[in-house]
């Protein structure tokens, strides 16, 4: 059972929904051949530094590239994702992020950290929420090989999964989170974390880095 189960997943072609994601609500965020559901931060159309080839969305030059947001906007939800860095790349997925308001979509949006950190001291390294949660395992393949993110972002309890391990949860709005982000460079940004929907966003102006299966399901509760 298991080795039909590990076939299927291998023969299922990238950037597609199976006929049960598609039943259990599942969506593409990317069709493996465009842009198309994208957009630079706080301007119209995607960076010619962003190229799909072979089915994988690559920042091929940071300079041109951007940061990049979801048209539509997202409250709660599941994400899965995959993302091959460079040596030393540095990208991010960050959630809720106001895409009309701030320099940068960091100012809003909680960052979920893709970073080759070679062994620096005290760096935030891969599927750390950025400067507020971290994780005491490291599940991240090496530069050069896919990982896979999942991330669920929901009222009451979010997770983060690297390769299949969680890393931590953690629940927006709460005493725990708040003081985090008073110890943290985000306590000067008003807007941060305050949103409960806006866009997803990825960074592709740190280095290059590539993404593909980026796929979505929202989630939906009732707030008390």
């Amino acid at each position: 059972m298991l080795v039909c189960i590990a076939a299927l997943v291998l023969g299922q072609k990238m950037n597609t929904l199976t006929p049960k994601e598609v039943r259990d609500g599942w969506q593409l965020l990317f069709d493996g051949k465009t842009t198309k559901g994208w957009h630079n931060f706080k301007k119209e159309g995607v960076g010619p530094g962003w190229q799909v080839k072979d089915g994988v969305l690559t920042s091929v030059d940071p300079a041109t590239a951007g940061d990049i947001v979801t048209d539509e906007k997202f409250d709660w939800f599941e994400i899965d994702l995959d993302f091959n860095l460079t040596k030393g790349g540095n990208s991010g997925v960050m959630i809720h992020c106001a895409d009309t308001e701030g320099a940068q979509m960091w100012y809003s949006g909680p960052e979920i950290q893709i970073y080759d950190d070679h062994g620096e001291p005290g760096a935030q390294k891969t599927g750390f929420l950025y400067e507020l949660y971290d994780s005491k395992v490291d599940s991240t393949n090496p530069p050069g090989q896919w990982n896979h993110f999942h991330i669920v972002i929901a009222p009451r309890k979010c997770e983060t999964y690297v390769n299949g391990v969680k890393y931590y949860e953690w629940q927006p709005g709460s005493k725990d989170f708040w003081e985090r982000e008073a110890k943290s460079k985000f306590a000067e940004m008003p807007m941060f974390g305050k949103l409960q929907k806006g866009t997803i966003g990825i960074q592709g102006d740190h280095g290059t880095v590539s993404f593909k299966n980026i796929k979505i399901r929202p989630l939906k509760f009732k707030i008390q």
